[in-house]
C-alpha cells in the first residue's frame, strides 16, 4: 500500500481489522479539508511533497511508532494534489492490546508526519487567492521556538 495516494483515502484499506485479533484497541485519525483558516473561507487545497523522501519517511515513521509504543500495526496515507472541502487528507490507523497505547501511538504517528516530513499545504481561498500554509516545520529544534504551538512529537526520531 503506498503511503501517499492523489486518489481519494480509503479508510477501510487501512483498517485491516481481523489481522491482530490480540488487539482491543484501534485508534484512527482522520484528517479532513475544512473550509475556513485563520478567519479566511477556504474554497480548496492542494497538497504536493518531495514524493521519494516523503514516502521513505513515512514508511519510518510507521516503523518507528511500532517500536516505540509496542503496537503491531500502524499505517498511515496522505493524500496529493487538489482536495476540496471535506476531503480526506490523512488518514493513520494503529491498532493496540488497549485503547490508551493506541491513542498515543496514533497521535504520535501524525504528529511525526506533519512535523517531519515534506509536504506542503496551499490553500485556495473564496477571494480567488491562494497560499501555502505556514505549518509545522522540519526542524529538530523547533521546541525551543516559543511561537511554536506544537510539541515535538519525534525528539528521538532523526529525518536525515
Amino acid at each position: 500500500m503506498a503511503f501517499l495516494s492523489y486518489q481519494p483515502l480509503s479508510i477501510d484499506t487501512l483498517l485491516e481489522l481481523d489481522a491482530h485479533p490480540e488487539c482491543g484497541g484501534l485508534a484512527l485519525f482522520v484528517g479532513t479539508v475544512r473550509d475556513e483558516h485563520l478567519g479566511r473561507k477556504v474554497a480548496g487545497l492542494a497538497y504536493t511533497a518531495h514524493e521519494g523522501v516523503a514516502s521513505r519517511l513515512i514508511g519510518e515513521i510507521e516503523q518507528r511508532t511500532r517500536e516505540k509504543f509496542g503496537v503491531p500495526y500502524c499505517r498511515i496515507q496522505h493524500r496529493l494534489g487538489k482536495l476540496a472541502i471535506g476531503d480526506l487528507a490523512i488518514a493513520c490507523v494503529v491498532r493496540a492490546p488497549h485503547r490508551a497505547e493506541a491513542f498515543e501511538a496514533c497521535r504520535w504517528a501524525v504528529d511525526a508526519v506533519k512535523h517531519g516530513v515534506p509536504v506542503w499545504k496551499e490553500e485556495f481561498y473564496a477571494d480567488g487567492s491562494s497560499a501555502f500554509v505556514e505549518g509545522c516545520c522540519i526542524r529538530d529544534d523547533f521546541d525551543d521556538d516559543p511561537t511554536h504551538h506544537h510539541r515535538h512529537p519525534h525528539q528521538d526520531f532523526k529525518t536525515a
